[in-house]
């Protein structure tokens, strides 16, 4: 008993990524065009307050490797789009992403929700399967990737954004916690 109080105290002292503060950043990269799917991780935070903001133009897509293809096509024309999903569209669209960000070279830039994992441990730690094999798979496939989950971690998204841009290949955002609303 005495484990599950520590646990649930620990729980309310951990600290969540700002939504506010992401859409912030996001905007700062010059990106206007969202390409999404729901994502239950960061529908509150993000996608449900991106779709009511003037300054973006949100595109719902039924899969993730459409998201890939629309991403890469607007890069073609200087356009920055970010693409939206939860970790299991991003495992069903890697042949996508390895062949329109890694083997053409474009600059597909994704934040990916980490569904199930739990707010406490690292992803690799996490119960979930589909959670702790992310970061092995991005690694093996050379694909740049940075960790989103305590509050100072979204100010690096802008330099993420352009490094993405500038080098032509892709960059996958990890969401591992559910980002807040206020």
């Amino acid at each position: 008993m005495g484990g599950s109080l520590q646990s649930a105290a620990s729980a309310r002292d951990i600290a969540f990524p700002s939504g506010a503060g992401i859409i912030a950043c996001i905007k700062q990269s010059h990106i206007r065009e969202i390409v999404a799917l729901p994502d239950i991780v960061t529908s509150d935070g993000l996608l449900w307050p991106i779709s009511k903001d003037p300054d973006f133009r949100l595109t719902r897509i039924c899969k993730e490797d459409e998201g890939v293809s629309i991403c890469g096509a607007m890069s073609y024309n200087g356009t920055r789009a970010l693409l939206m999903m939860q970790q299991t569209g991003l495992m069903d669209s890697l042949n996508a992403i390895r062949a329109i960000g890694m083997d053409y070279e474009l600059p597909i830039v994704m934040m990916v929700g980490l569904q199930g994992k739990e707010p406490d441990v690292q992803p690799d730690q996490s119960a979930s399967y589909g959670v702790r094999i992310i970061q092995p798979v991005l690694d093996a496939m050379e694909i740049s990737h940075s960790l989103i989950e305590e509050p100072e971690d979204i100010d690096h998204i802008p330099q993420a954004v352009d490094a993405a841009y500038n080098a032509s290949c892709p960059h996958v955002f990890l969401i591992g916690r559910s980002p807040e609303t206020t």
